[in-house]
């Protein structure tokens, strides 16, 4: 049977729905927003020229002046709770940092500087977890989660253990399926409480699914989006069944229904907590332009610069989809979002294509994040005040002493 060109891309893309629909999407830095040079130079996935040629994309973009210190002060969530077992031990590097992650024989998390202070192994790379301690693997000193200090030096037939013998402690908890780190210049400064979602930790809630993405951008882009209203129709409105890629978002064939979304951004009151933000957001699905479907209310905390609690409430009920924005580099972040919503026969499918639809709208954003310049005073005019609000907020999580971007990426240059 002969399919005309039209047919055909019908059936990629119904290929490609109920692939992403089914299993865990993931997107690393080639995945993205790079398709419109790798398609004019033939260049398929498995192409060993591919991550070459997207590197190369990347040291031409023009980044911007004045870019902002690339590790702002605030809680980061560094691993999903499940990946870390009882006895397990993890090397994170991120916030320009070496961690060693684990969970000790009682479950609390502990939170290291990765390199060992004797010869300078890494912790998190076949060390061994002992009751509440971690073992080097090179010699097998061990140091304690509670603060850092080495309890054991097996080899060591007399004298004291050096006081010397200690690496740093990182405040950090275990909330919302998460376990987040306390990154802040000034060391004094205490953290601001966690924003619990109650259904998530006592498990009314049923976790539905994730995805991941590394994105090629300043971690102050990211939620920018929640203040910049006027995207929305822009990069959002096209029918999300039309995929991710902004060349294709608007074919003739997807014209019968486009998203539709009114949202507004707020700054905290004073008697609200100064470290979160707030999105209202209504969304539904307009055919031909007349007949509303699947309308979803959103109100988006955003809880410091790289978390957010997006609280939904559907035709199905509530749910929730909580997003961590974690710098893994001066310019690349791993974003990851977790999904949960009350146990039912409807929900087992709607998270599936929640999870979906979210996905493709977040790849569009995607698409100008890899690809876009910082600029530091924007050409902003009334209908963007929300904007220069956003950006007047998010400030506070820098400090005099923040980490420039320049140092960072000149400790990444070797």
């Amino acid at each position: 049977m002969c399919l005309s060109g039209s047919t055909r891309n019908l059936w990629i893309l119904k290929d490609e729905f109920f692939k992403e629909l089914i299993f865990v999407p993931y997107r690393d830095l080639t995945d993205i927003g790079y398709n419109h040079v790798l398609d004019n130079e033939k260049i398929s996935r498995n192409d060993k020229k591919r991550a070459h040629t997207i590197n190369r994309l990347r040291r031409l973009r023009k980044t911007g002046q004045r870019i902002p210190p690339p590790y702002p002060n605030g809680w980061y969530g560094v691993l999903e709770s499940e990946a870390l077992a009882v006895g397990q031990a993890k090397s994170v590097d991120c916030l320009g940092q070496n961690f060693v992650v684990f969970r000790g024989e009682t479950g609390e998390v502990n939170v290291l500087d990765a390199y060992c202070p004797h010869l300078g192994a890494n912790l998190g790379v076949g060390g061994v977890v002992r009751g509440d301690c971690i073992e080097c693997p090179f010699h097998h000193w061990s140091f304690s989660g509670r603060d850092g200090q080495c309890t054991n030096i097996p080899y060591m037939k007399s004298g004291s253990i050096p006081k010397m013998a200690k690496l740093k402690k990182w405040k950090s908890l275990e909330a919302n399926g998460f376990i987040f780190v306390w990154h802040h210049v000034d060391e004094s400064v205490e953290p601001w409480e966690m924003k619990i979602v109650p259904e998530v930790e006592d498990g009314q809630w049923v976790y539905y699914g994730r995805n991941e993405f590394l994105v090629n951008a300043h971690i102050q882009d990211i939620p920018e989006n929640g203040a910049d209203v006027a995207h929305l129709s822009a990069v959002h409105g096209p029918n999300c069944m039309s995929g991710s890629d902004l060349r294709y978002a608007r074919p003739a064939w997807a014209e019968f229904g486009m998203h539709a979304w009114n949202a507004s951004w707020f700054a905290p009151e004073e008697s609200d907590p100064p470290h979160i933000a707030r999105m209202d957001l209504k969304h539904s699905f307009k055919f031909f332009k007349k007949f509303e479907f699947c309308t979803v209310d959103v109100k988006a905390y955003q809880i410091g610069p790289g978390y957010v609690q997006l609280m939904m409430q559907t035709g199905l009920g509530p749910m929730v989809a909580l997003q961590t924005v974690t710098p893994v580099e001066p310019l690349v972040q791993k974003v990851i979002h977790r999904f949960y919503a009350p146990r039912n026969l409807g929900n087992a499918f709607f998270q599936k294509f929640a999870i979906w639809a979210e996905s493709v709208m977040f790849e569009r954003d995607m698409m100008i994040w890899n690809h876009k310049q910082f600029i530091d005073s924007p050409l902003l005019i009334k209908e963007d005040r929300l904007i220069k609000s956003y950006r007047k907020w998010y400030s506070q999580f820098y400090s005099e002493n923040s980490t420039s971007y320049t140092l960072a990426k000149e400790n990444l240059d070797w």
